[in-house]
């Protein structure tokens, strides 16, 4: 088709952060398609150099108020590998309840308070007070129930307090463990399946789109991969976490503030979909039967459909964080302290998927429990590359429709990757004067 388009979106809404969507297509042939990011750098890996192991974790929280958790745990067992701490199984269960209550606040907020008002041709979530109030409701109630998950466990739902290195300050009593899995089981639960029927109705809304790419999580054969495992590459394999600098191959590109990163292919995705296409076999029964209901098959290639694999883990977190529960009652809870004693000092590499995909947090303490140097690779500096390469393959293909249309469809295609772009900024470019 023989046409000029030009589409400069700038700052895209209902993501966090700053990022603008470019296109250029001259007399009919594609020149851009692009997300700059232009977010300017916090430095926060600078920020530990110095800092002794009893801080960092509540350092890294502060990188992002949307998953603080992730970052803090990742952190926690990265300082823990570095140092030789050994945690206890219960420490690791309550940890585990504790990802999946960031990870299912996290999916829920995306796919029913940003991705939705795509679906339902609104420019917000406020129209849908007036519209679908019911579903608005079932959000919040959803999001309640995971951040008082956060409370119990981790003294507070946002920069958690009482995980530390090694254990916790404070472990929750076992009747507020029961009134959780009572909430769990119950509107928990309830409004998370009807969140999926409201998502099941509106299945034609989502574009039909495909671009076969590498897809890299966490994997664990025992579970479902949140908390821990080895990385899984689904054009690769396995490879263990050590190894993350030979996957994620960072490097600078003009149009971003944050670096991309490249394995076997050109790019790859992290996330929801990416942990579905690699581990779907391992979901919960009940998370199994509704991804089946809202047709997302593995292996899938539609990145349209990460909101869908998004609201599947949802129910996932909450099947499994039940039974967790149920085996912390059954033990009954253990008055623990946390194990702070070093045995090592060296290096320490960690990985958690947090909700928009594999975090990686890498540090080195010197003799005096000091760090000296810190890298962290963010899951949507991963998945910035594949944003481009999906965008290189949709405009020509949605060519003869109308602008806005294809604007929206890009727009969509961003807040499909649901980018936290903040966390994922790294670089700075400097400019000497003489």
């Amino acid at each position: 088709m023989s046409r000029d388009l030009s589409i400069n979106v700038h700052h895209v809404t209902r993501v966090e952060g700053h990022g603008n969507i470019v296109v250029d297509v001259k007399n009919g042939v594609l020149k851009k398609a692009e997300l700059d990011i232009v977010e300017p750098p916090r430095f926060f890996e600078a920020m530990l150099k110095g800092r002794n192991f009893h801080e960092v974790a509540i350092i890294t929280s502060r990188i992002c108020g949307i998953c603080s958790l992730g970052h803090q745990m990742t952190s926690l067992k990265a300082t823990e590998a570095a140092l030789g701490l050994e945690i206890s199984e219960q420490t690791e269960i309550l940890r585990k309840i504790l990802v999946h209550g960031a990870t299912f606040q996290s999916n829920v907020l995306h796919a029913l308070f940003l991705a939705a008002p795509d679906f339902l041709n609104v420019g917000s979530v406020f129209p849908l007070v007036n519209t679908h109030k019911e579903v608005v409701l079932a959000a919040l109630r959803l999001k309640r129930l995971a951040n008082d998950m956060g409370e119990v466990i981790s003294g507070r739902a946002v920069h958690p307090i009482s995980i530390v290195p090694g254990g916790f300050t404070k472990l929750p009593t076992e009747q507020q463990l029961k009134e959780l899995r009572e909430r769990l089981t119950g509107e928990g639960m309830k409004d998370a399946l009807f969140a999926i029927d409201v998502l099941a109705s509106l299945a034609d809304q989502i574009p039909q789109f495909e671009r076969e790419t590498e897809y890299i999580s966490l994997y664990n054969d025992q579970e479902y991969g949140l908390y821990d495992g080895v990385i899984c590459s689904s054009d690769a394999g396995l490879f263990p976490v050590e190894d993350y600098e030979r996957i994620t191959n960072e490097f600078v590109v003009p149009h971003s503030t944050s670096k991309h990163t490249r394995f076997s292919r050109s790019s790859y995705m992290v996330g929801a979909l990416a942990r579905f296409n690699n581990s779907h076999k391992l979901l919960k029964p009940k998370a199994q039967e509704v991804a089946q209901k809202l047709g997302l098959k593995a292996p899938c290639h539609n990145p349209y459909m990460i909101t869908v694999a998004q609201m599947v883990e949802v129910i996932h977190c909450i099947e499994d964080s039940i039974d967790l529960i149920d085996v912390l009652l059954e033990r009954g809870i253990k008055d623990e302290k946390p194990n702070q004693e070093p045995k090592r000092y060296g290096r320490g590499i960690a990985a958690t998927e947090v909700p928009r995909g594999i975090l990686f947090h890498d540090y080195t303490y010197n003799r005096k429990g000091q760090i000296v140097k810190a890298n962290c690779i963010i899951p949507t500096g991963q998945n910035l590359a594949n944003i481009d390469d999906d965008m290189k393959k949709l405009v020509p293909e949605i060519l003869d429709e109308p602008k806005e249309a294809i604007t929206k469809k890009l727009e969509m295609l961003v807040r499909a990757y649901d980018p936290c772009i903040s966390c994922s900024v790294h670089m700075l470019d400097v400019t000497f004067e003489e």
